[in-house]
Parts: C-alpha cells; structure tokens; sequence
C-alpha cells in the first residue's frame, strides 16, 4: 500500500488539506463561555433576598406578575421600587384596579428567611385587604 505524503519529489503540487483546524473554533468558544459565565450573574432581577427552600414546582402563568419584595431588614419594595409601609395600601389599591376581566394580577410575595413572620403576614394582609388574593410566594428550588 502507497501512502499519499506531500513530498518534495514530485510535479510540485501540494496535496490538498482534509483536515479541519479547529484551534480557532475552540478559541470562539471559550471566550463565549467566559462572556456568559461573567453575565449570568448580573441578569438576576429585583432585590437581593435570602429566600428560603422549597420542594414546590414552578408555576405556570400567563402574564407578567407583580413582584413585591422584603428584604433583610424588612423594607418593602413593588417592583424593584421601595415603597413606606404607610404608602402600601394605596398602592397595592393601585396595582388591584389593573386586573383584567375581574381577576386580580397575580403577585409574587418574596421574603428574606431571616425576617420575622409577623411582618411576612403584615404584607399578606394588606395584599388581602386590597383584594390581590391570587399570591404566590416565591423560593429557591431545592438541589
């Protein structure tokens, strides 16, 4: 058997390469991995808060939710947007009027696990009060 190796001898044609440099594809994509490694993190939205554990699937949902939050120390944010706790039932009055076909929207509750119950349920009170009774609390999957 014959093998077919460019050498020197010859009519001075060049074999031609079957053969694929893939160095410059790899180079291509471990910059995309870095690029998305280093973005990943910063794409989370709203407000740092320690949520607790759960077991519970995700929910399937139609629409964009509210989204109210508390954090560690117990400020309370709609929609990334810190709101005083005297200026919160008039505001969730607010975002209850923008239901459609009589339903209220849907709210995501998410608190910090350290916080204490009491102003937990405060906020679910006050989200009952104004009618926004479709909550969902929100927590972190567990591994």
């Amino acid at each position: 058997m014959a093998m077919n190796l460019p050498s020197s001898r010859g009519k001075g044609r060049k074999a031609p390469m079957a053969e694929i440099n893939v160095t410059p594809l790899v180079d291509v994509m471990l910059v995309l991995l870095i690029i998305f490694m280093v973005t990943a993190p910063l794409l989370t939205q709203g407000v740092p808060v320690n949520l607790p554990d759960s077991r519970a699937k995700p929910l399937d949902q139609d629409q964009q939710p509210t989204e109210i939050s508390l954090d560690e120390q117990g400020r309370i944010f709609v929609a990334k947007e810190e709101v005083p706790a005297d200026a919160l039932p008039s505001r969730l009055a607010a975002i209850a009027a923008t239901g459609k076909d009589g339903q209220p929207p849907q709210v995501f509750l998410r608190a910090d696990r350290g916080l204490d119950y009491g102003r937990v349920m405060r906020v679910m009170g006050e989200l009952n009060r104004a009618g926004l009774n479709r909550v969902a609390l929100v927590t972190v999957g567990e591994d």
